[in-house]
């Protein structure tokens, strides 16, 4: 099973920045492109709850899970 990021294709749709997604959330450019590029193994619910209000988006916007035995 794999959960994958799709914050790129959220980012997309609102027209929005790395920077300017970064300022708003309070965290690094480093840390937002690795959620952006789905290399994070991680990812805290406070800085979760932050893209999602930052975005107008729900956790499910973001975030899919991909069955891997198919």
């Amino acid at each position: 099973m794999s959960i994958i990021l799709r914050l790129d294709r959220v980012m997309a749709d609102r027209k929005i920045s790395l920077n300017e997604l970064s300022e708003r959330v309070g965290i690094s450019n480093v840390n937002l492109s690795k959620l952006k590029t789905g290399k994070a193994s991680a990812i805290r619910f406070s800085t979760l709850s932050a893209i999602c209000k930052a975005l107008d988006c729900q956790p499910g916007d973001i975030l899919e899970y991909v069955n891997d035995e198919e």
